[in-house]
């Protein structure tokens, strides 16, 4: 009850017009933002940060609180409809959302990631407000075997349930962990995969390996088939503009699942909310092969709900983990504890005593921001789709040229341009020969982290590879991945026996 007296004094202080016009600036802003591919929603607090120094801290956090889900909102927009991700936690809705898109259903995609973002993000708060010093214990548990255990999971998880062939799987696996090994290696400061390039040193952006698999490659595979589409220039919409019954009956159970994978993962300091959402995804394709009409790979619906619920469920169970941890569990958190570092405020146990005002107020705010982007997104959800209409000449050259400024814009550097190209010209090639995608995007991010944490577990131990297996967190997670290899594995043979009879 103490936790619903203080939710409310924070809506008293929230609801206030000035406020509520920070939360409306800030949302649009961040959905502005998120909009724009190779940007999201860590950039755009980290371009905002500047802006609110002239605010009460009051007010610049409640403007942060809808930048915060703005981002996220619109980092799924462009990958939805033009398969460019505003940052790596849209990469998994993209998949199928963008196929939704090429069927003529993109205005229904951007619905159902809309409700699936505002479904996650109001689930993941209303616990952080009643439970956020029990989820947090939950991050104290993992050491770096689990992180490690953790990332193999997602590593062949991703690579045999989302891909229709294991072996092409585990090849874009590889390709994946090849480009997160190029730069700098930290501890022994040796070069790796350079070619003697200082341009190489820090490695390759995540932004330029995102954007030039998925969109680039996107655009140069269309190129490559464009005489076989000569009489269509547009993509036109079927259906009604809204969800029909049947697609919130298809995805209300999909937001739930998503958001139950999201919450867990906000407090665990993985980097951000990759793992959650292409767990979420591979789930509902699992689940889609079960049923009589399997739709994944044609548009399902449920590969949109599941991974935007989790991204967002991440996002909010991600502030309880700064608010009461001062555990930044991802780089939009990360920059949201300078931003409170700014105001000579240290997240952490402290925080709820020295500025609970402020605490309450913020929290408060999210659930208004959360309100507010819905009713922002959902009426102009037709409107965005209508990019779509554009004939195909025109779009795909207008996102090459957008790829390239969000590059660019991102590191002023032109040989991030050329990698670009080159990454493009891989993407194309990965799609010409059926491999997938999703593999080498999430190598190519948790690749970094299961290195590091690897690394610290044999430091500790003096090399004895036992204490990979002494936690019961970490044996509990290859069990889990083994019987899972195992299940696939046998069913494989089962439908090949089928088929040979």
């Amino acid at each position: 009850m103490e936790a619903l007296n203080n939710l409310f004094e924070g809506f008293a202080g929230a609801v206030s017009p000035i406020n509520l016009l920070w939360v409306v600036v800030g949302a649009v802003l961040g959905t502005a933002v998120g909009v724009l591919p190779g940007l999201g929603s860590a950039m755009a607090v980290a371009l905002l940060l500047p802006v609110t120094f002239s605010l009460d801290p009051i007010g610049a956090f409640i403007m942060f609180a809808g930048v915060y889900y703005g981002g996220l909102f619109g980092d799924s927009t462009t990958g939805i409809l033009l398969n460019t991700p505003g940052n790596s936690s849209a990469i998994a809705t993209t998949f199928e959302g963008h196929r939704m898109a090429k069927a003529g259903r993109a205005p229904q995609a951007l619905a159902t990631s809309a409700i699936g973002a505002f479904t996650g993000g109001m689930i993941a708060t209303t616990l952080v407000v009643f439970f956020a010093p029990h989820l947090a214990e939950l991050a104290s548990l993992f050491g770096p075997a689990e992180y490690f255990a953790l990332a193999v999971f997602a590593f062949v998880a991703t690579a045999t349930v989302v891909a229709e062939s294991v072996i092409k799987g585990l090849a874009a696996l590889v390709i994946g962990l090849a480009l997160a090994m190029v730069g700098i290696d930290g501890p022994s400061g040796a070069s790796r995969f350079t070619l003697g390039m200082p341009q190489l040193f820090d490695g390759v952006a995540i932004v330029v390996i995102t954007v030039g698999l998925l969109a680039l490659g996107e655009v140069l595979f269309v190129a490559s088939r464009i005489h076989r589409d000569k009489g269509r220039t547009t993509t036109p919409f079927t259906g009604r503009p809204w969800l029909s019954r049947s697609d919130v009956r298809k995805a209300w159970p999909a937001w739930l699942r998503g958001a139950g994978f999201g919450v867990p993962f906000g407090v665990i300091p993985v980097g951000g909310s990759e793992i959650p959402t292409f767990m979420a995804y591979g789930t509902e394709r699992r689940l889609d092969r079960r049923r009589k009409n399997p739709m994944f790979g044609k548009g399902a619906i449920q590969g949109v709900a599941a991974p935007e619920a989790a991204g967002n469920a991440t996002a909010g169970s991600a502030m309880g983990a700064l608010l009461a941890l001062g555990l930044p569990t991802s780089a939009t958190a990360a920059i949201m504890l300078a931003a409170f570092q700014q105001y000579g405020m240290q997240p952490g146990p402290l925080l709820f005593e020295r500025n609970a005002e402020l605490v309450w107020t913020l929290l408060a705010s999210l659930f208004i921001g959360m309100v507010v982007l819905l009713i922002l997104n959902l009426p102009f959800a037709p409107l965005w789709a209508k990019l779509l209409m554009i004939p195909k000449h025109y779009l795909y050259a207008g996102i090459s040229v957008f790829c390239g400024l969000g590059v660019y814009a991102t590191s002023s550097s032109t040989a991030d341009l050329v990698l670009l190209l080159l990454i493009g010209l891989l993407g194309f090639m990965m799609r010409r020969y059926g491999l997938p995608l999703a593999p080498v995007l999430i190598a190519v991010i948790l690749g970094p982290l299961a290195e590091t944490e690897l690394r610290r577990a044999l430091a500790v131990s003096e090399g004895d590879v036992g204490i990979l297996f002494d936690s019961g967190i970490a044996v509990t997670l290859y069990v889990i991945l083994a019987l899972a290899v195992l299940f696939m594995v046998v069913n494989k043979i089962r439908r090949r026996v089928r088929q040979d009879i």
